[in-house]
């Protein structure tokens, strides 16, 4: 038998990409292409529905290698990012010890301490780091700006007489105080926060290997700042911190390694990777910039942007809260795979309690999977070559540069922030992605869109859920604000607002639990088949977004058989689900012998004769450009006052 040998590449011949799309143009049957297919992301650039080779051309993402200047592809030539967990030593520093060395022994490798800066001695770091390997894992804190060349000092004092080299022991001091302007509102002048990190970068010199001013850029991504939002503000207050240190007489390849950025991971899995990609990208061309008068060898070092990635506390959930499992786990990926230096999971129930030794078992075990069995530590910058990351990296890259040239314009990061613009920027963003929550736009699982129907849990929030800080779970604004890096004047500042994207179809579902009758939602279908199913279904979900208790059914041969049906069942609300056309006669039908009863009357849909039903006096219809949260609302103020 003669043998059949394929070559794909000479029996089939290249297809154009003009081809490609005229085939999908003919597809869309007369739909436009760019508003059917084109994608135009929050983010302000358009993201094309396929990329080939050709869309690689000139990008310059693409020419090095990982470890290599300009660092698009990594800082390093290995993917082995450290695990973090964050501990509260702000009361007790041998507990603290305690917990640190159990987690060590459960994969942990960086450590991440909140301190008080009353209780700040040698004897407390010492009891804090007893037992502990310093030199074998990364040990970072927090604290107050005032206090932190004390610790400075106190870690190298320690570390010596440990017999430790210091010059190779590897941590940080979040040291940031254009953060505490933007978070606690307090007025600082420039010439006051450029003291204050130099001092502490004087401070650590002999701990080279401690990045001690932080880009707290987490704070905007948890008050629901988009990748280039993020990035941009990132990338001009690193900047705004270079030129401060080497306005100080720091040398610029010190000042660069001496700089940490603590950036947030949203939820959009492709975009959050690119993120970081072009983070590297863009921060090694900003710290290339102060290399008057050569570009040496050091500097090029100190390029290297060190990330610390924090997973999102804007989409996390209090309702249905195994979902911000899911959430963590993918903007986790999203870093992992971008290369970043170190991640920390946030806990899954941090939006009603205090984290648990469960959800922080968890945390910790959603990276160690991602290492011991997915082998994300194993590959390199995964994303290179791929047309469409590739191109993503470059958008991402140019909409936030465009972003931190006009915030330069502007007079930089600390003006801004001095100003209030920053906060005036992250509160009206904040607005309008609320409404996109609101109207389904944007969708959080178990909150604005698929909801568990039955689920309770007012009983399960704690008075003390949450957080001060982010690695934080005491209370200390008050003695931070004592020492002046809180804020209580009069010339306060405005603050960034704080909000996770849930909270108000939360405290809907929360006021309806509390109220003495869980309002009950009967869906009469009626009519065509397929058309009320889908719209019970869609009702029912729309419907127990509020908590109410929703009852679906097969169908009723008459309204007045569906009406009677609603009343056994003590309806609160009976939502009509049938067809548009049958909507003419059902709907008036239904509200002849509704509309002077107790019962709130829905129609499910807009159709086409909504305004004749609306001059009968029907005016409750549901349907997909509703905005369900203020939907919600009013028919929850109508509902509860019964």
């Amino acid at each position: 038998m003669a043998e059949n040998k394929v070559n794909m590449l000479a029996d089939f011949a290249p297809v154009s990409t003009e081809t490609w799309k005229a085939k999908i143009i003919a597809d869309l049957k007369g739909a436009d292409f760019d508003k059917k297919l084109v994608w135009r992301t929050p983010e302000g650039f358009n993201v094309q529905p396929f990329y080939r080779r050709e869309d690689l051309k000139g990008l310059k993402t693409t020419v090095s290698a990982p470890g290599q200047f300009p660092y698009v592809r990594g800082t390093r030539t290995n993917n082995d990012w450290a695990i973090r967990q964050n501990i509260c030593a702000c009361k007790n520093a041998r507990k603290a010890n305690e917990k640190a060395l159990e987690v060590l022994n459960k994969g942990i490798n960086s450590l991440g301490f909140c301190l008080d800066k009353e209780k700040l001695t040698y004897h407390f770091i010492k009891t804090l780091l007893n037992g502990i390997a310093a030199d074998c894992i990364a040990i970072n804190f927090s604290i107050c700006a005032c206090a932190a060349p004390k610790l400075a000092n106190i870690l190298v004092r320690y570390y010596g007489r440990m017999g430790y080299d210091v010059k190779h022991m590897v941590g940080s001091i979040n040291v940031d105080p254009i953060k505490n302007m933007l978070v606690k509102g307090k007025p600082m002048t420039r010439e006051q926060v450029s003291a204050k990190i130099a001092e502490v970068v004087k401070a650590a010199k002999a701990l080279p290997g401690y990045r001690v001013v932080g880009v707290n850029s987490v704070v905007l991504n948890n008050s629901g700042a988009y990748a280039t939002q993020e990035l941009a503000y990132a990338l001009a207050w690193g900047a705004e911190y270079m030129t401060m240190l080497t306005e100080a007489g720091v040398p610029n390849y010190r000042a660069a390694n001496a700089i940490r950025f603590n950036m947030g991971i949203g939820g959009n899995y492709f975009m959050e990777l690119a993120k970081f990609r072009a983070a590297r990208l863009l921060w090694a061309k900003i710290v290339e910039a102060y290399k008057a008068p050569i570009f040496t060898t050091a500097l090029r070092n100190a390029a290297k942007m060190n990330v610390s990635a924090e997973t999102s506390r804007f989409n996390m959930t209090i309702f249905d809260a195994y979902v911000n499992l899911l959430r963590t786990q993918t903007e986790t990926m999203s870093a992992a795979l971008a290369g970043v230096d170190e991640i920390t999971v946030t806990p899954f129930d941090i939006t009603y309690e205090r984290p648990t030794d469960f959800s922080e078992r968890i945390a910790r075990n959603q990276q160690l999977l991602l290492k011991e069995e997915a082998h994300f530590d194993k590959i390199v910058d995964p994303a290179a070559g791929s047309y469409y990351l590739e191109n993503l990296t470059a958008s991402i890259a140019a909409e936030a540069w465009k972003q931190f040239l006009a915030i330069q314009e502007q007079g930089g990061m600390y003006q801004m922030v001095a100003e209030g613009k920053v906060q005036e920027h992250m509160a009206a963003n904040l607005k309008a992605r609320l409404n996109d929550v609101a109207k389904r736009k944007e969708v959080l699982l178990g909150s604005n869109q698929f909801p568990n129907f039955t689920e309770k849990a007012a009983k399960k929030i704690k008075a003390d859920a949450g957080a001060c800080s982010s690695i934080c779970t005491c209370k200390t604004d008050k003695k931070q604000a004592a020492c002046g890096c809180g804020s209580s004047c009069e010339n306060a500042l405005p603050t960034l607002p704080v909000a996770r994207a849930a909270e108000e179809f939360e405290q809907l579902r929360l006021e309806t639990e509390g109220a003495k009758k869980q309002p009950v939602a009967f869906m009469l279908t009626i009519g065509n088949l397929a058309m009320r199913i889908a719209r019970a279904q869609f009702s029912c979900n729309f419907l127990a977004c509020a908590g109410y208790k929703v009852i679906d059914n097969n169908g009723f041969a008459t309204i007045a058989e569906g009406i009677k049906a609603a009343r056994k069942a003590k309806a609160d609300i009976i939502v009509l689900c049938s067809s548009d056309d049958e909507y003419a006669t059902l709907a008036p039908k239904a509200w002849k012998k509704l509309q002077n009863a107790k019962e709130i009357f829905i129609v499910a849909g807009a159709p086409a004769c909504m305004e004749d039903l609306q001059k009968l006096g029907i005016q409750n219809f549901i349907h997909v450009r509703c905005n369900v949260l203020e939907t919600l609302k009013g028919l929850n103020s109508q509902l509860l006052k019964k």
